[in-house]
């Protein structure tokens, strides 16, 4: 079966499709949206546990600086600070996306507790690099990880 509109029909269909998010509307959410994430990001920033992970970031920010003037880049010391930078902004960023209304978890225990898991994520990782997973060390070295994790969860839901 065929549908006729007329012609008035389709411009009163394409008016109301085209009116309901006009572009400064579509623009005024986005700012909004924008302003909002600016909100939770600003809380997350003056948190507590924000901070514990930004003094263990500068920390080893400044172990990196020092170690890259005397030694070259393949030095183990070296490319472990490296990598302990890496977990620590994959969990900076992580804090980054806790919403506002959940700022109130971020205190300085679960930055300690964050601490602590890239600690020990840097202790893993460089275990892994002389042994296999079956050894002993290293499964208790995981098992560790896996306990810090679960902590970090439990607060943050």
């Amino acid at each position: 079966m065929k549908q006729r509109f007329g012609k008035s029909a389709l411009l009163a269909g394409a008016a109301v499709f085209f009116c309901v998010a006009s572009p400064g509307d579509v623009q005024a959410q986005a700012t909004a949206k924008s302003a909002n994430i600016d909100k939770a990001a600003a809380e997350v920033r003056s948190s507590a546990a924000y901070a514990e992970l930004l003094l263990k970031k500068t920390e080893v920010q400044a172990e990196v600086e020092g170690l890259a003037m005397e030694y070259t880049e393949e030095f183990p010391k070296l490319v472990e600070a490296r990598y302990a930078l890496e977990v620590i902004e994959k969990e900076r960023l992580r804090l980054l996306s806790v919403k506002s209304a959940a700022a109130s978890k971020l205190t300085i225990a679960l930055g300690k507790l964050m601490v602590r898991k890239i600690e020990h994520e840097v202790e893993l990782w460089t275990l892994r690099k002389s042994l296999q997973d079956a050894h002993p060390d290293v499964k208790r070295a995981k098992r560790k990880v896996d306990i810090y994790e679960s902590a970090i969860k439990e607060i943050l839901g």
